[in-house]
């Protein structure tokens, strides 16, 4: 497949994952620009459950013709629950693959995913408004820019009407971004919903 576009990309990294059955979802700016206000971006951001299993096979199917992997990455990666590459020299584009903690929130994160997503030319896994809302307070919490607070004004300008407050109340608290979240909440007008 000649990958020339971010869709094109999304579209071979999925379908390379179901086929190894690599449970996973998109995330970050893709998954906010499908919920909310479209921003340019040559990353992919995906979490995946990648184990040392899928490794040759993900060689395979990521050849060093048309990408760049690291093995050392991807065992640091798996071994540390931390994130690898995956570039594709010829058209500048690269995925973030995220190797998740095993912890509960990001139980909650694959249960809550939407599997069967139409994201320009297939079907796609993305995760749910609310945990790509919580992911972006973290980040931005975390001494991110803010772009993520763009993007979740965004998710609730355009897809507002589809967020779970009581979810997003209760995961700000555990994750440490309640103040952000209330602040997000009074600019937004959602205070008003969560009375």
């Amino acid at each position: 497949m000649q990958i020339q576009s971010l869709e094109n990309l999304i579209q071979y990294l999925t379908k390379a994952f179901r086929e190894l059955q690599i449970d996973f979802f998109l995330t970050g700016s893709t998954a906010s620009s499908f919920y909310g206000a479209p921003r340019s971006t040559n990353d992919v951001d995906v979490v995946a459950l990648l184990e040392e299993k899928h490794i040759t096979d993900l060689f395979r199917l990521f050849p060093s013709t048309d990408f760049y992997l690291s093995d050392i990455a991807i065992h640091q990666a798996i071994r540390d629950r931390s994130q690898f590459n995956i570039l594709h020299p010829s058209s500048g584009l690269k995925i973030d693959v995220m190797i998740p903690e095993d912890n509960e929130f990001n139980a909650s994160r694959f249960r809550r995913k939407k599997e069967s997503v139409p994201l320009t030319e297939g079907m796609t896994a993305i995760a749910s408004e609310d945990d790509v809302i919580l992911m972006k307070m973290k980040y931005y919490s975390e001494g991110g820019s803010d772009k993520h607070l763009a993007d979740i004004a965004g998710i609730i300008a355009f897809s507002g009407d589809n967020i779970d407050l009581e979810y997003l109340n209760y995961w700000a608290d555990r994750l440490g971004v309640n103040d952000i979240w209330k602040k997000i909440k009074n600019k937004s007008g959602l205070t008003k919903k969560d009375e």
